[in-house]
């Protein structure tokens, strides 16, 4: 039997052909059950919406369906709706719900996503629709990322629309964040492939629970990302998020053997993300796996959606933990949600001057030169475009 052959045999067909490699078979019949119950039996549409689109990454007997976009691998039957509520079986194909049809579209300063080192000082087109696949208890955007799509108001704008609305405003960049763009994958794709052909960068705001294949072909149309790592313990993921650690690690070390730049995010849940061992151990890999050039971000928690019975972040706490990945090698350590905090600012890793001086998105000083210090030379790791 020829590549091809067997290809038509499993039900591939176009959406196959879409993947360079060759897409994985459907999970066996005792793994599809843990599956099963967590995707939403019943709960699609009749048939296709006027914007959706077949998924880019799947596999199908014919009848049923495996999204493979991302670790979940959703196995939906006929009428059965994914884990992240956006993609669905219809008549034995998977489709995306989740295209054109962003319910959140914004500019912002970059340095909201976070990114401290990627054309600093500039804004940038963001874009949401609803859908997640973690269910993390505290989620600061669940209205939308908890939602299915018909569930909210949106926008209907296409990817040549998206691009469009871009290089109106001028914006050097568009964002694909604010819920999970890795579950609008096809919209975010197309709408990236055509950003990058007008010279527009493309940067994914992400939870980074997403499978190989997939993001290297994202990464072909992607300029930069910050990623969430979320803490550095599986059972950690597994109760606040719904996820797991490893998918995101390797995520990390995919981004950093294709040469996108990506800054990494924290959030400081007291009791749960504040042992100092652990960020030890975390830094420890960072530094082995990734290096130490790459910024970390501790953000301070507050009290959102279904984990409102913990206080704030204590400052100290954030101080704390930065001060250990510092000592433990990381070059560019932030502290975020904590407005006019001394570690919002960049300083040179050899000569500790102030190289960009920030009060939440304000920027003040700005002392890099062709991405070198303007005091001793050094080069800053970075992607500074128009700031060069």
């Amino acid at each position: 039997m020829t590549r091809k052959e067997f290809l038509k045999w499993l039900g591939l067909g176009t959406a196959a052909a879409f993947c360079p490699a060759p897409a994985y078979a459907l999970l066996s019949k005792n793994s599809r059950k843990s599956i099963r119950g967590h995707v939403f039996k019943g709960d699609a549409p009749k048939k296709p919406w006027k914007w959706s689109v077949e998924g880019y990454h799947y596999a199908s007997n014919g009848k049923d369906v495996q999204c493979q976009v991302c670790p979940n691998r959703c196995y939906l039957s006929p009428g059965d709706r994914s884990v992240c509520r956006s993609k669905v079986n219809i008549g034995g194909k998977l489709y995306s719900l989740a295209y054109g049809d962003p319910c959140a579209v914004h500019a912002d300063p970059i340095e909201k996503k976070p990114l401290f080192h990627f054309y600093p000082r500039t804004w940038i087109f963001s874009i949401a629709t609803t859908g997640c696949n973690f269910r993390c208890l505290n989620c600061q955007n669940w209205e939308i990322s908890q939602r299915r799509p018909e569930d909210v108001s949106h926008y209907e704008l296409f990817p040549a629309d998206v691009v469009r609305e871009t290089k109106k405003r001028k914006l050097p960049s568009i964002a694909y964040t604010y819920s999970e763009p890795i579950t609008y994958y096809e919209y975010m794709y197309d709408t990236a492939k055509l950003a990058r052909q007008e010279g527009i960068n493309n940067v994914l705001v992400s939870n980074g629970y997403i499978n190989r294949d997939p993001l290297l072909e994202l990464c072909k149309v992607l300029d930069a990302a910050n990623i969430n790592l979320k803490s550095f313990d599986d059972e950690i993921y597994q109760c606040l998020n719904g996820g797991t650690l490893q998918p995101v690690l390797n995520t990390f070390k995919t981004l950093n053997e294709q040469g996108i730049w990506f800054e990494m995010t924290t959030l400081v849940v007291p009791t749960y993300v504040d042992h100092d061992d652990m960020i030890k151990r975390m830094c420890g890999w960072i530094l082995k796996e990734l290096g130490p050039d790459h910024p970390l971000h501790f953000l301070r928690f507050f009290p959102r959606y279904k984990l409102t019975r913990l206080p704030p972040t204590p400052i100290d706490t954030l101080e704390r933990l930065r001060n250990i990945a510092l000592t433990e090698g990381i070059h560019y350590v932030y502290i975020g949600n904590v407005p006019g905090h001394e570690a919002e600012s960049t300083y040179c890793h050899n000569c500790h001057k102030v190289l960009i001086e920030r009060n939440g998105y304000m920027i003040g000083q700005f002392n890099i030169v062709k991405g070198k210090c303007k005091f001793c030379g050094t080069p800053i790791p970075g992607v500074w475009g128009v700031n060069e």
